[in-house]
C-alpha cells in the first residue's frame, strides 16, 4: 500500500535546499573559519614569535578590517553555498573589541547550525558569559602545557595556566563545554606535558587535542626534528591511560578521535605532518582583511573586501566564492616536501590556524 505524499499549502514558501559546490578533488565547502584580528597578546614560538611580531610589526590597520556588518554578509554568502559551520578565530578573537556583538548577528545567519570559536583562554574569564548569551556554541581553547614554567616559555609573556584555566572554567559554567583543549607539541620544549594534559583532560571533562608543530607561515623556524609525532603522542598516552578509536563526528573532522577503554573521556590527535588529511579537508579561511583562503598553508588569496566594499552584490560575490572553489586542487599536507617548506605561505596569526 502507497503512502500519498503530504501537499503543500499554496501559502508556504518553500524553501530550497542550499548549493554545495566542490573543488577540482571533489571536497564540498562545509566550514568556514574567520579571523576577526591578526592581533593576540601572546607572542607564542610557533606562531608569532616576538623577534618578528614585535613593536615595530604593521598589524592590518582597524579600517582595513572586516567590520562585523561585512563578515555576516560573506558568512551569508557561505552559508548560502553550503557552509554550516563557522568557527571565530585570530591572532586572539577575545581582543577584538564588541566581539559578542558579532557572535549575536553570525547565530542569526539562516544555514548555519554551528558557531564555535578558538581563544588562547586569557581574557574568557570576562567575556564567557556574553559570547554564550549571545548565541556562541562551542569553545576550543589552545593550552600547550599545564607546567607554568613550560607554558611561560611557549606564550612568551608570561601568562598563567590558572588564567587560562579560570577562563576554561567560566566558559563551562556559561555552558560552552564540553571544552576542547588545542596543544601543539614541540620536541625539546613540552613533549614531557602530554600525560599530564591527557590526565587533567580526562579528570575535568575536556577533550585535549595533540596537534603535530606545523610549518604554517615562515616565521617560526620549522624543522622536521622538531616535531613529535602522532605515533609517539598517543603511545606516551597509552602507556597510562588505554584507549580505543572512534569514528570521525562529521565529514572533514580534522582530528582523528580516541576514547578511552573505561569509556571515560576522549582525546584527539591532528598529525596534518605525518597523517595529511587534505583528501577530506571541507574548510575555507577568511582573513581579517577579507582575504578568502583555502589552505591552512595558504599561498594565494582571493580578496572579497574589495568587490564588496566597491557594491558587488550578494551574486558577485556568491561567483566569486564558487569560482575560487571549483578552481581549489589545494593539498600542500601531502606534498610537504624538502622543496615546499621554504615557500611563501600566510602566517597563521593571520586566518587562526
Amino acid at each position: 500500500m502507497s503512502v500519498p505524499l503530504p501537499t503543500i499549502p499554496a501559502d508556504v514558501a518553500v524553501t530550497e535546499p542550499p548549493a554545495t559546490i566542490t573543488d577540482r578533488l571533489g571536497r564540498a565547502l562545509h566550514d568556514l573559519r574567520v579571523s576577526v584580528t591578526d592581533r593576540c597578546n601572546f607572542r607564542c614560538t610557533y606562531c608569532m614569535p616576538r623577534e618578528v611580531f614585535g613593536p615595530g610589526y604593521r598589524f592590518v590597520p582597524r579600517a582595513d578590517l572586516l567590520t562585523f556588518e561585512e563578515i555576516t554578509r560573506l558568512a551569508r554568502v557561505f552559508a548560502d553555498l553550503g557552509a554550516r559551520k563557522i568557527r571565530l578565530t585570530g591572532g586572539e578573537p577575545l581582543v577584538r573589541r564588541d566581539l559578542p556583538d558579532l557572535v549575536r548577528m553570525l547565530a542569526g545567519v539562516p544555514g548555519i547550525d554551528d558557531l564555535a570559536m578558538t581563544t588562547n583562554g586569557s581574557l574568557l574569564a570576562l567575556h564567557a558569559r556574553a559570547l554564550a548569551d549571545a548565541g556562541l556554541g562551542r569553545i576550543t581553547v589552545s593550552l600547550d602545557s599545564l607546567d607554568d614554567a613550560v607554558f611561560a616559555q611557549l606564550n612568551d609573556v608570561g601568562m598563567s595556566v590558572g588564567r587560562v584555566v579560570a577562563g576554561i572554567e567560566a566558559a563551562e559554567a556559561a555552558g560552552l563545554g564540553p571544552i576542547k583543549i588545542d596543544a601543539v607539541v614541540r620536541r625539546g620544549v613540552n613533549e614531557e606535558s602530554i600525560v599530564p594534559l591527557a590526565l587533567e583532560g580526562r579528570r575535568r571533562g575536556w577533550i585535549v587535542r595533540f596537534i603535530e608543530y606545523m610549518d604554517v607561515g615562515q616565521t617560526n623556524g620549522w624543522r622536521m626534528e622538531d616535531v613529535v609525532p602522532a605515533d609517539e603522542i598517543l603511545d606516551r598516552i597509552g602507556r597510562v591511560l588505554p584507549f580505543e578509536p572512534l569514528s570521525p563526528a562529521y565529514p572533514g573532522e580534522v582530528a582523528t578521535r580516541f576514547r578511552y577503554l573505561d569509556g571515560d573521556g576522549e582525546l584527539g590527535i591532528i598529525a596534518s605532518v605525518t597523517r595529511p588529511f587534505c583528501a577530506s579537508c571541507t574548510r575555507a579561511r577568511l582573513s581579517a582583511e577579507g582575504r578568502l583562503y583555502l589552505c591552512l598553508f595558504g599561498m594565494r588569496a582571493t580578496d572579497l573586501r574589495g568587490p564588496l566594499r566597491a557594491g558587488a552584490t550578494d551574486d558577485d560575490l556568491r561567483a566569486l566564492v564558487t569560482g575560487a572553489w571549483t578552481r581549489r586542487t589545494d593539498r600542500y599536507s601531502e606534498l610537504r616536501s624538502d622543496a615546499t617548506v621554504h615557500l611563501p605561505r600566510v602566517e597563521m596569526s593571520a586566518i587562526g590556524g
